[in-house]
């Protein structure tokens, strides 16, 4: 599965870590999330000095058996390399998660779920306001 963008983020383009950790997944489960077709994304702001963008991916026993669930996580992860660098914002933890039909979804409407996934969770994060402290009682 190639695409047009490169292996290696050019100097434009943000690098792209791994979530590994446990705690790194809880914490982005309470941020803002997004389901589109066969994937949901959850987006984590970090703070703004950190500029780049990591990711990671899950599949819960619910959607099949582990070579299901592999499938899914590989379609995923190159999905989210194709599109992260595009839509992605600099600084933020995505966590992509497997839903249903992410293993059979024809790969073009896979690609149209993440890029359209990516592109509403960044409206919703620049519409937002930014928390202010509660105000003195």
């Amino acid at each position: 599965m190639t695409g047009s963008v490169t292996d290696r983020p050019s100097e434009d383009q943000p690098a792209i870590e791994r979530l590994k950790r446990r705690a790194e997944f809880l914490a982005a489960a309470k941020a803002p999330s997004c389901a589109r077709g066969a994937v949901v994304i959850q987006a984590l702001d970090r703070t703004p000095a950190q500029s780049r963008i990591r990711a990671g991916f899950t599949a819960t026993r619910k959607i099949g058996g582990a070579v299901v669930r592999n499938r899914a996580k590989r379609r995923l992860r190159e999905a989210a390399r194709l599109t992260l660098p595009l839509h992605g914002r600099p600084g933020f933890d995505y966590v992509f998660i497997a839903r249903g039909g992410t293993a059979t979804r024809p790969w073009a409407r896979l690609l149209d779920d993440v890029k359209s996934a990516l592109i509403s969770l960044a409206a919703n994060q620049a519409a937002a306001p930014p928390a202010s402290p509660a105000p003195p009682r």
